[in-house]
């Protein structure tokens, strides 16, 4: 176990404290999330490059950074889902800005690419094929990132300006600079979790035939 993936272990730890957090609700336990998921991305770059730069890139390691990353992806979509249910319609304030609630199609586009990439990687490789990430996945991941971020902070300062009342010309000015981040970002990312799919197949596609043949 060396540091990279001690740092990919702690990632696949912190996922379920993220999940508490964000249905727990709250100012501080939403805020903790968005800190927590931050200090997250940011480790998934540094243990790869720690990986690179020091020769120790491991078996292990390319097993579980992925599985890090989707997990972290379950433990944040499924509880802004939960949270739609819960509260869409019931307050002022959208869950998911612009949006109104986070859609079911959504979270079934987002998440069922990943489990139809990951048993297509498995497929693949029982054929002797490595699929690699591509161009298109890298920046769905990116801008995945990005919208889990804002929306997090979104429903941390949601729930304080609900729980104070706010209504200052700042906070009116800054829901819309923020709304329209979380509101482009989960629509880009959408876009692009249907293409880079699209990507994978037409890319890989005599593999697709001679497995339907």
């Amino acid at each position: 176990m060396n540091l990279p993936n001690i740092i990919t272990v702690v990632r696949v730890l912190a996922t379920p404290v993220v999940f508490l957090l964000i249905l727990g609700g709250g100012f501080g336990s939403l805020l903790a999330a968005f800190i927590i998921f931050v200090a997250a991305g940011a480790s998934d770059v540094w243990d790869g490059y720690l990986a690179r730069t020091r020769g120790q890139i491991t078996d292990f390691g390319k097993l579980a950074d992925p599985i890090a990353d989707k997990l972290l992806l379950v433990a944040t979509f499924i509880p802004f889902y939960v949270l739609s249910l819960r509260e869409g319609g019931a307050t002022p304030l959208d869950v998911v800005p612009y949006w109104h609630v986070l859609p079911l199609w959504v979270l079934l586009v987002v998440l069922g690419r990943e489990l139809a990439i990951t048993v297509f990687r498995g497929f693949a490789k029982q054929r002797g094929v490595v699929i690699a990430a591509g161009k298109a996945g890298k920046y769905k991941a990116l801008f995945q990132s990005l919208f889990i971020g804002g929306e997090i902070l979104w429903l941390a300062l949601r729930s304080r300006a609900l729980e104070r009342g706010w209504d200052s010309p700042f906070w009116s000015f800054w829901q819309v600079l923020h709304g329209m981040w979380v509101m482009l970002t989960l629509a880009i990312a959408v876009v692009l979790t249907v293409y880079s799919l699209a990507v994978y197949i037409w890319r890989y596609r005599n593999l697709v035939h001679r497995g339907l043949t």
